[in-house]
């Protein structure tokens, strides 16, 4: 069939059109998928900046009231620490002497290194005694540590670190830790010392047992009855694991709103990084689109 010759050059437009751009098409179609994806990453990453703003938030609320407790915990630990000072109390070594090592951790994460310091704390006591028993408060340290010293945990508590500790809490534990079967002439203590907002470190404090306390230099200047040391030895150690426990859960609440400020800082990072990287993919959308056009009607043109 014979074409007319003005219908000839929208003819080879066409062809051209359908020829031409099918690369171009296919580069657009795959801008328009990967815009789509950074769009897409965009929407998440600000999600997890508005949680991580908000945990901030929750956290700093939690430290003020958790460095409250603190601070009246102290005041019981250090009691217990001035009466053993003038007792001239030590740890009894020797052979046939159990030693129990006690972790306070708690259940939540997201909070930096935190469990992970007194973890590896309490596997550098146990290289030194290998036949040490241990207990475990929390969750946390209770998975890392039941992977590398399993056989020496007797004890684990979980529900740890929900609220800030009470001495009735911790009273609590001391009772369930004195119905052990074992007579432990060591008890040492590891927990979290707060030094500021932005720092911790992971140390140990004793809880003598009664021979030991019995055993002190200067334990008859006292005047304790041999029917009371019991409940004194149960009440240190009541008095010592509220100390950890409070100072532990304010290291927690400061930990987890540096760990929370630091992940939204990064977060804002990302969100402007990925911010660019849109408006730079957008643009070649639109430069490919003009290319596309440019390119139809310079065929037109031609023909």
């Amino acid at each position: 069939m014979m074409l007319s010759r003005a219908a000839r050059p929208a003819l080879r437009a066409g062809a051209a059109a359908t020829t031409r751009p099918a690369t171009l098409n296919a580069t657009n179609a795959a801008t328009y998928a990967t815009l789509r994806e950074i769009e897409g990453r965009l929407k998440s990453i600000r999600n997890i900046e508005k949680i991580t703003k908000t945990m901030k938030i929750v956290a700093s609320t939690k430290l003020t009231r958790a460095q409250k407790a603190m601070n009246e915990s102290r005041s019981y630990g250090q009691t217990s620490n001035t009466v053993f000072e003038k007792a001239e109390t030590k740890p009894l070594e020797g052979e046939g002497k159990k030693t129990l090592i006690l972790v306070a951790s708690s259940d939540k994460g997201l909070c930096g290194g935190i469990h992970s310091g007194m973890s590896r704390l309490a596997r550098r006591i146990l290289e030194q005694k290998p036949d040490a028993d241990l207990v475990v408060l929390g969750e946390k340290s209770k998975a890392q540590l039941s992977r590398s010293n399993g056989k020496n945990m007797v004890l684990s508590f979980a529900g740890i670190g929900k609220d800030v500790p009470t001495f009735a809490d911790a009273a609590a534990i001391a009772d369930q830790i004195t119905l052990l079967p074992t007579d432990y002439s060591s008890i040492q203590i590891i927990y979290n010392k707060f030094i500021n907002n932005t720092s911790y470190e992971p140390v140990v404090i004793e809880a003598f047992s009664e021979e030991a306390i019995k055993e002190s230099a200067n334990f008859a200047a006292f005047e304790i009855d041999d029917e009371i040391l019991p409940s004194l030895r149960e009440y240190a150690l009541a008095n010592s694991l509220y100390w950890a426990l409070a100072e532990g859960h304010a290291c927690e609440q400061s930990a987890r709103r540096n760990a929370m400020d630091n992940a939204s800082k990064n977060a804002g990072d990302m969100i402007n990084k990925f911010q660019i990287l849109f408006n730079r993919t957008r643009q070649a959308v639109i430069t490919g689109e003009l290319v596309e056009i440019i390119t139809g009607a310079a065929a037109s043109e031609e023909g």
